[in-house]
């Protein structure tokens, strides 16, 4: 047996010499890619995409472009996004899975010491593109190094049904939290509550909750990412506005929603407004027929996006970013490398972000003069997501402690235990103390 293995070895070696002894002609004659690169195989773990158009075209077309020039076969996984923090911590625990993982927000800061630095990859992209967003630096770097690959940033603004708001004489969008309240009372008086999750979900949540507290000034901690400040008056405040505004204006079953139920619920009419990526609106374009208004008439003509009201401190936002990281004890560090330089070059990622429509905004400041922006003024507010979101932490830095933080989902808890009836002052007590569990180790 040993004799067959040295043997079988033997014949391998030999054939990757004659290659090596072929060199450039040797390929060039053939029209093949080394045998070493051929037998790459990247997997790739990554969300489900709102947008199905997208992940179509990376299995129909740009992987296997991908495998055609690189010689490197590239395993898409999809899950959905709730999945990807769990399926990230099993595989750095048992030391294998998917060479790169797709990361939300700042979880990267989680798995700094688990992935390679992609600092040389990220500084090469952002000075071929206009630079990288201050908000996407910081998510994906700690100054020392890029923990992940910036790839997008989903942009999250309330879609609306204009007609409704309309009916009840809203006839442009809230500017501030007191006008949403008010147009959300009468909106649910016709049955047409504003739908938003309070649930434990990656999206939809937190790039609600998030805003809204710093909206009305209230803030985890300090601007030096170290003292819990959010027991305040002004975090107690957002708590017993937003019981009231839950009450009189929202579905409570939005409680138990992920990021698919408020798609759901509006699509089905049963919801006036909801905060969102474009995937409704979207999902409206790719299927004019099938969702329409009570009238009859294509559901696109009604929506409109905006992004969330003013608070007592400001206007905020939060967007989703993602971002790719590459795991240290991935096999297949130097494919995987060559990988993602591949897809984020203009001409394969433009292709990528054009089937978004919209949805996702590049973490890059080229592509804010790209045509897709113009070729839909409904997609118009998504244009700056990337360049004005807030980081989860803020005002301190988006770091590990605060990546916890938002893991934990202790500030949307706050607002749902609210919500379900425990007082203002002891649901902030409550998210206050569980905040000084992290920061204070």
């Amino acid at each position: 047996m040993a004799k067959t293995k040295r043997r079988s070895v033997l014949k391998l070696a030999g054939g990757t010499a004659a290659v090596s002894l072929g060199g450039l002609a040797g390929i060039l004659a053939t029209g093949r890619t080394p045998a070493y690169a051929q037998q790459k195989t990247v997997h790739w773990l990554k969300w489900v995409d709102f947008v199905p158009a997208s992940d179509t075209l990376l299995r129909r077309e740009l992987l296997p472009e991908a495998e055609k020039q690189l010689g490197i076969k590239v395993n898409l996984e999809t899950v959905n996004g709730n999945d990807l923090q769990p399926r990230a911590t099993a595989a750095i625990q048992s030391g294998a899975g998917p060479d790169l993982i797709m990361a939300f927000n700042n979880q990267t800061y989680l798995y700094a010491n688990s992935v390679v630095d992609l600092s040389e990859l990220a500084e090469s992209v952002g000075k071929a593109e206009g630079g990288i967003y201050k908000y996407a630096r910081a998510i994906c770097s700690d100054g020392k190094m890029f923990m992940g690959m910036p790839w997008a940033v989903i942009g999250a603004m309330i879609a609306y049904r204009k007609s409704w708001f309309d009916d009840v004489g809203v006839t442009s969008f809230p500017k501030t939290w007191v006008e949403y309240r008010d147009a959300a009372k009468k909106l649910k008086a016709k049955g047409r509550p504003i739908g938003q999750t309070l649930g434990h979900t990656f999206g939809d949540a937190p790039t609600f909750t998030y805003p809204y507290l710093w909206s009305w000034g209230g803030m985890e901690v300090d601007a030096d990412g170290k003292t819990v400040v959010l027991n305040s008056p002004a975090t107690i405040e957002s708590v017993k506005f937003m019981q009231g505004f839950w009450k009189e204006g929202c579905d409570e079953g939005g409680l138990a929603w992920d990021d698919t139920n408020n798609n759901r619920a509006f699509l089905s009419q049963t919801i006036s407004a909801t905060l969102n990526g474009a995937s409704i609106y979207i999902e409206t374009l790719r299927k004019p027929d099938q969702y329409k208004t009570e009238k009859g008439e294509p559901m696109n003509k009604d929506i409109l996006h905006s992004p969330l009201p003013s608070g007592p401190a400001g206007q905020f936002g939060m967007h989703l970013l993602q971002s790719h990281m590459l795991m240290k004890y991935s096999k297949n560090q130097d494919a995987a490398k060559e990988f993602l330089k591949w897809i984020h070059t203009e001409k394969n990622f433009e292709k990528w972000f054009v089937s978004q429509k919209g949805f996702a905004t590049p973490c890059t400041e080229k592509w804010e003069g790209h045509k897709v922006w113009s070729d839909d003024p409904v997609m118009a507010p998504f244009k700056v997501a990337a360049k004005l979101g807030q980081a989860p932490g803020h005002a301190g830095p988006p770091n590990g402690k605060a990546a916890e933080a938002l893991s934990k989902y202790i500030i949307t808890d706050m607002y749902a235990k609210a919500v379900q009836g425990m007082a203002a002052e002891e649901a902030v007590k409550w998210a206050d103390a569980e905040l000084k569990k992290i920061y204070s180790v």
